[in-house]
């Protein structure tokens, strides 16, 4: 592996691929929420969770996700804000919109792993994305006993407005429809993921984007995919590319921006910022 240099040459070749693209398919991780000021510590996090901070010790989002809270109340109170401010709320910057702008009236996709639905905020069409890991829009059954997901706004937005030291009331825990055990949110961290008709939905139209543009010029694009799960887009995307001529890897991601040698040749790595890259990108 090895990292590309000369960071504002390879914007202008980036630019330069995407405009002779056929198709571009977005690989997104973590990396372009973080860009995009979806941060889960510092300022941030202290603004919306220094009371859990100052009684357990938490320091970031991401850990306070796994505190054992001693009761469904606390539970939801923690969640609720944490979906609140990571789901609801756009993010501060402009990153997801400028991606849009950028590829907009290309034939586009987007793979992501990513559960904050900032894709959809900032306008991308919905028919267009496939969200693998499940949406913290979404209440599924903890157990769970059926394949089916449940929007969560209201519920989120009454939880987080009637909490109270650090607790929900107890009539606002939300119970399985058909079992009546606890709700989940829907995320994949173990075999218990729901992967409802939505999701199956959309993998089909991601796989019919895959084959459509087969041996096309097609522009492979990761933002922000660190090494958590390489296998959903990193790994097929430096597939796909060697087994395309046609086609370009791109990866921009600040500090780990790399591809395969046998790829080298048509790859784009730019260890920059994506927020950065995106401006530049639109500003030329």
């Amino acid at each position: 592996m090895r990292s590309t240099g000369g960071c504002s040459e390879q914007i202008e070749r980036l630019r330069k691929e995407m405009d002779r693209a056929d198709a571009i398919l977005i690989g997104a991780g973590a990396g372009l929420s973080t860009s995009a000021g979806l941060t889960y510590s510092g300022e941030r996090f202290d603004r919306y969770f220094s009371d859990f901070a100052q009684k357990y010790g938490i320091t970031d989002m991401y850990s306070g996700g796994f505190y054992p809270f001693d009761t469904l109340e606390e539970y939801w109170a923690w969640w609720s804000r944490h979906i609140y401010c990571n789901r609801y709320e756009k993010a501060p910057k402009p990153v997801y919109e400028n991606l849009l702008r950028l590829v907009q009236d290309k034939d586009y996709f987007v793979l992501t792993t990513n559960v904050d639905h900032q894709f959809q905020l900032a306008g991308f069409d919905k028919q267009r994305l496939f969200y693998t890991q499940g949406d913290y829009g979404l209440f599924q059954c903890s157990e769970p006993c059926h394949n089916k997901t449940y929007d969560n706004k209201e519920a989120v937005m009454e939880m987080t407005a009637q909490q109270k030291d650090m607790k929900i009331p107890a009539k606002l825990i939300p119970h399985c429809p058909i079992c009546g055990k606890p709700m989940t949110v829907n995320l994949r961290s173990d075999d218990k993921f729901v992967e409802d008709e939505g999701w199956h939905r959309a993998a089909g139209r991601y796989s019919d984007f895959i084959r459509r543009h087969k041996n096309k010029r097609v522009l492979y694009l990761e933002l922000g995919v660190g090494a958590n799960t390489p296998v959903i887009i990193k790994y097929p995307f430096w597939q796909m590319t060697a087994e395309n001529p046609e086609a370009v890897y791109v990866c921009i991601n600040y500090g780990e921006s790399f591809c395969p040698e046998e790829i080298k040749s048509r790859s784009v790595c730019i260890n920059a910022d994506i927020a950065a890259v995106l401006s530049n990108l639109l500003n030329q």
